[in-house]
């Protein structure tokens, strides 16, 4: 009887694992290109619904929706070089995330550190990975600086899109999700 629970629940879990992940893909297509120096970025709403993730799923299965879905999307959007980057890096945010949130997902304060700490974790592996390769790529250092300061800038802004719209959304969302007796079990 016991098993029959834990394969349910596995299924739950990988069912909503699915539905977090194409929910990134598509907040990541709603999103305003920004050229820089030959290279681009962009302002979306795909790191509201990693964080999500991380908060409904908890850290493995959050952090494998969120970086499946960025993976995806790089990978048809335009974006397939920095694919296996996003794969891990949006992966680390949501764990990050969902790391913080399980141990108390009820208090809004622990929701903004994880959060925040999530945002915070992305933020340094991409704007590393953007000054490694714009070193590489031989950039003088003028480039190098413009670039990084228009990544930095639009890596800020989707984090502070995250974080403000991810949690107040987590709370709504959860408590439905408790009243049919899903809710935080879902990242235990």
């Amino acid at each position: 009887m016991n098993t029959n629970l834990n394969s349910q629940k596995t299924t739950v879990k990988l069912a909503f694992t699915g539905l977090m992940g194409a929910l990134v893909l598509v907040g990541t297509y709603l999103h305003i290109p920004i050229p820089v120096l030959g290279d681009k970025t962009m302002i979306h709403l795909g790191n509201v619904f990693c964080i999500l993730s991380g908060f409904i799923l908890g850290p493995l299965y959050g952090g494998a929706a969120a970086g499946i879905g960025s993976f995806i999307f790089d990978l048809i959007g335009g974006w397939a070089s920095s694919a296996p980057f996003t794969l891990i890096f949006k992966f680390l945010m949501a764990f990050v995330c969902g790391l913080i949130a399980n141990k108390n997902a009820n208090k809004v304060s622990r929701l903004v550190v994880a959060a925040v700490l999530g945002s915070i974790t992305y933020s340094v592996l991409y704007i590393t990975k953007s000054y490694i390769a714009a070193v590489l790529i031989g950039n003088a250092a003028d480039a190098v600086k413009t670039i990084l300061i228009t990544k930095g800038t639009t890596t800020l802004i989707n984090a502070i899109i995250a974080d403000v719209v991810s949690v107040p959304l987590f709370i709504v969302i959860n408590k439905a999700l408790l009243k049919n007796h899903i809710g935080i079990k879902l990242s235990e």
